[in-house]
């Protein structure tokens, strides 16, 4: 059975070959902006989920004019700070004021999945869920967050951080679980093709 990630996320990917899996790599095109607009006043679990939904149904759709069964896996991820929900940034302008709000404080990593099975050129499985992690940060000084965010890597990361990149300099530790910080949860990821009737000790590489 293949393994399709529906994302260009390389911190996922990496997670996923650490523990096993050599995953293809489909990014869906999803307006992420456009599925949000769909929803009524969505908690922020309800936005992560749908917009991960979303990611591994049309990349589902291109899988199922294939011949292989496939499982397709979609994730979100945004960090709850100050109760707003804040995505990738985007500029360093953005993730400067992120910064200003989240040193030395505390916010909630959500990362929504789903885990769509596709055979025989249809889908005819899916299972989502939610994954939540508290991440404490350290208030960086002036200049060492001037220079993270001259490295770009913030920018292009939901909650303007990473965990197993730069950011984790400036990462004083975390309440849940660590995988999901960095993209994709393995513990939900396992359960939710349990659920799609997939064993992930069947997916490991020989």
């Amino acid at each position: 059975m293949r393994f399709v990630l529906a994302s260009a996320s390389p911190a996922r990917l990496a997670v996923l070959r650490a523990a096993g899996i050599d995953a293809s790599v489909m990014v869906s095109g999803v307006d992420e902006d456009a599925v949000a607009a769909t929803l009524t006043d969505p908690g922020p679990a309800e936005l992560v989920t749908a917009l991960a939904s979303a990611k591994a149904a049309a990349v589902a759709e291109t899988v199922a004019g294939g011949e292989s069964d496939s499982v397709v896996v979609g994730c979100d991820s945004m960090l709850s700070i100050g109760g707003e929900m804040v995505g990738k940034p985007g500029t360093a302008e953005v993730a400067r004021k992120r910064w200003a709000a989240m040193a030395g404080g505390s916010g909630d990593l959500l990362t929504g999945h789903a885990v769509t099975r596709v055979e025989g050129g249809r889908r005819v499985r899916e299972a989502t869920g939610t994954q939540s992690t508290r991440v404490r940060f350290v208030a960086p000084d002036p200049d060492e967050l001037e220079a993270y965010l001259g490295t770009g890597e913030p920018l292009q990361v939901a909650g303007a951080f990473t965990l197993d990149g730069l950011g984790g300099w400036f990462v004083e530790g975390i309440d849940g679980d660590p995988s999901s910080v960095i993209g994709i949860s393995l513990p939900l990821t396992r359960r939710l093709l349990a659920e799609v009737g997939v064993r992930v000790v069947d997916l490991w590489r020989p």
